[in-house]
C-alpha cells in the first residue's frame, strides 16, 4: 500500500518537464521510470520490458478514447511502483483528457494490453534500479525464451537450461549473431507462429538484421545448441492450459467508497449481477469486485470530489489488502464515468 509517507518521500518532476507534446500525439507511446522520472521508450523497445522496472503504456485514439496502462515489472521496487502511479496521474492530467487507466502486473495482463502488441510482448531479466541490465554486444549474448499461449501469446526469458523446455512449449535460444527458434513436438500452432515473429523482431530490432535465424525441431538440436546447453534430457509432457476465463457472474460486487472519515469507507451496494445502472452515482466512486477472476474495477463519478478521483489507484490497492487478494496478482482498470469498457458494462442490466 502506498503510504502517505512513501508519497512524500518521493520527489516527482512537475508534469511540464516529465512529458513534451508528444505524449498528446495518437498512436502507442511508452515510458520506462527512471529514478523517479517518465523516460521515453523508441517505438523499437514497445512491448520488450524488464522484470526489475515499472512502465508507462500509452494508447491515444483521438475521438475514441485513450488508455494508459500502468505495467508492474515482477522485480520492480515498491518506490518504483509508487512513482509510476504518480506519473500515471501527471500524465492524465497533461493530456487533458480522461483515459481509462489499467494497472498491469507481469505474467496477468489483460487481454485488451496484449493486443497492443501483435508480435507478442517479452519479458527480459534486469532493470534500472538493479543495475545489471544483460549487455546488448551480440559476440556475448546468451538468452533462452520461453514462447507460452494460445491466445494473449508471451515471450519470458528464462533459465538458460535444459530444465527450462517442455515438449508443449517454443523456445527462442538467442546467442547474438545466431538466434535458433527450437520447437516442441507438441507445441500448438499459434506457438509456432508467435515464435517466428518475435524471432524475427529480435534479428531486425536488436541485431539490425545481422543475424541467423535456424529453425530447430525436437530431436533435431544443433551442436551449436547442445553446446551451449549440455546434452539433451528426456523432457518434460505438455501441461494443458488453464482456462482463460471463469464464469464471470459469480462471485462479483458493487461497492460504494467514501472518504468522508479520513479514511476508506466501504457500503456494499448489491451483490446480485447483473446490475441496475442507476446504483452507479455521479456524485460517488464506486469498486466492482471480481477479484476472484483477478480484476477489480474503480468506477470514478464525474461530479465525485477531486480527492477520490486522485485516489482511485489507492482505493483499488486498499480494497485488494481489504480482500485478501493477491496485489501482483490483481489487475485494476479505473474507469471515468463516460469511459466505461465492454467488459465493465457487462455486469449491468442495460447500458444506454
Amino acid at each position: 500500500m502506498c503510504t502517505p509517507e512513501t508519497t512524500r518521500m518521493l520527489r516527482i518532476p512537475a508534469a511540464a518537464g516529465q512529458f513534451g507534446p508528444e505524449a498528446r500525439e495518437l498512436g502507442l507511446k511508452g515510458w520506462r521510470v527512471e529514478k523517479m522520472k517518465a523516460v521515453p521508450l523508441p517505438a523499437s523497445e514497445l512491448g520488450a520490458f524488464y522484470n526489475g522496472d515499472s512502465y508507462l503504456v500509452l494508447s491515444n485514439r483521438g475521438d475514441e478514447g485513450a488508455d494508459l496502462h500502468m505495467w508492474i515489472g515482477e522485480k520492480s521496487s515498491r518506490d518504483e511502483q509508487v512513482a509510476c502511479a504518480m506519473l500515471a496521474t501527471q500524465l492524465d492530467h497533461f493530456l487533458g483528457v480522461d483515459p481509462v487507466h489499467h494497472r498491469q502486473v507481469q505474467g496477468y495482463e489483460s487481454p485488451e494490453f496484449m493486443n497492443l502488441f501483435p508480435r507478442g510482448v517479452t519479458y527480459k531479466e534486469g532493470g534500472v534500479e538493479s543495475g545489471f541490465r544483460k549487455r546488448s554486444d551480440s559476440g556475448h549474448i546468451q538468452r533462452l525464451y520461453q514462447i507460452k499461449g494460445k491466445r494473449n501469446i508471451r515471450a519470458k526469458e528464462v533459465d538458460l537450461d535444459w530444465k527450462s523446455f517442455n515438449k508443449g512449449d517454443c523456445f527462442i535460444l538467442d546467442l547474438g549473431e545466431t538466434i535458433m527458434s527450437w520447437v516442441g513436438s507438441q507445441a500448438n500452432m499459434f506457438e509456432k507462429q508467435k515464435m517466428q515473429e518475435i524471432a524475427t523482431l529480435i534479428r531486425d530490432m536488436e541485431r539490425h538484421g545481422k543475424a541467423n535465424i535456424i529453425n530447430v525441431s525436437e530431436g533435431e538440436e544443433t551442436p551449436e545448441m547442445l553446446q551451449v546447453l549440455g546434452p539433451k534430457p528426456d523432457l518434460k509432457e505438455s501441461t494443458p492450459e488453464e482456462d482463460t476465463q471463469a464464469d464471470i457472474s459469480n462471485s462479483v460486487s458493487l461497492y460504494k467508497v467514501s472518504d468522508a472519515t479520513g479514511s476508506m469507507t466501504l457500503t456494499k451496494v448489491s451483490d446480485k449481477s447483473p446490475f441496475g445502472k442507476d446504483l452507479l452515482l455521479r456524485d460517488d466512486c464506486f469498486i466492482l469486485d471480481n477479484g476472484a477472476n483477478g480484476k477489480i474495477f474503480v468506477w470514478k463519478g464525474s461530479g465525485a470530489n477531486p480527492e477520490e478521483k486522485r485516489e482511485a489507484l489507492k482505493m483499488a490497492d486498499d480494497f485488494i489488502q481489504k480482500m485478501n487478494y493477491p496485489r501482483m496478482k490483481t489487475q485494476v482498470e479505473i474507469l471515468p464515468q463516460g469511459r466505461e469498457t465492454i467488459i465493465f458494462k457487462q455486469f449491468f442490466k442495460s447500458w444506454d
